[in-house]
């Protein structure tokens, strides 16, 4: 049998925290190894509990987890995700969250299934970057007027197809999506997937939306 994905809960909400718990434990293969209070704690537990996966409420007293997931994801070869919390799907801190190293986003009103399904998805290296995330990446940056021109001295390391993966992956598109647009397949856009991140020193999908964005290889209409 293999071995559980370790979770730890950040919310300064008991009821959260616990109701989390029981609905995690009665998965297979997930364990809850600690719970924290707010982002100090759920700094200090991390490094003493190194669990897989964090779930992390943005807004708590003291540091906030915007804060925490900062601190945590920049630790040199971490391999802990953060999955952000929140109450709304277009909450006004969720585009600092993945600016600061989160893997996605979860809403708190996730079903049981919904959210072990997260879990093992980030768990696993993926990012749960839904559409109306990329929407909220596209309506941030414009209202930030951070679109520029491309940073070419980073795309440059990419080649031509990966370069046109990277920009559906900041579309919010899966592997299998992407398969099938590029007439690919899955294995190989996995392949170019795992490069872009390497090329780039970035974490995972959800950072590589991110450059995306940032770099100006993605634009919304009308920029």
């Amino acid at each position: 049998m293999s071995t559980p994905i370790k979770v730890m809960i950040a919310d300064d909400q008991m009821m959260v925290r616990q109701g989390f718990t029981v609905l995690l434990n009665a998965q297979p293969d997930i364990e809850v190894v600690g719970q924290a209070v707010d982002g100090a704690d759920a700094v200090a537990k991390v490094a003493e509990l190194a669990p897989d996966v964090v779930l992390m409420d943005i807004r708590m007293p003291g540091m906030g987890g915007i804060e925490a997931t900062s601190v945590i994801t920049r630790v040199p070869d971490t391999l802990v995700k953060v999955l952000v919390l929140t109450t709304f799907d277009l909450d006004e801190y969720v585009y600092e969250a993945l600016r600061a190293g989160a893997s996605g986003f979860l809403l708190k009103d996730a079903s049981a299934d919904q959210l072990a399904e997260a879990v093992r998805v980030v768990a696993a290296g993926e990012a749960l970057l839904s559409p109306n995330i990329t929407k909220r990446l596209i309506t941030e940056f414009s209202r930030l007027g951070a679109l520029r021109a491309p940073s070419r001295a980073r795309i440059d390391v990419l080649t031509e197809r990966e370069t046109e993966v990277l920009s559906l992956i900041a579309q919010g598109l899966s592997n299998a999506e992407i398969s099938e647009h590029l007439v690919l397949a899955e294995q190989t856009v996995k392949t170019h997937v795992g490069r872009i991140l390497v090329k780039l020193g970035l974490r995972d999908r959800t950072q590589a939306a991110v450059f995306a964005y940032e770099s100006g290889l993605i634009r919304p209409a009308g920029y």
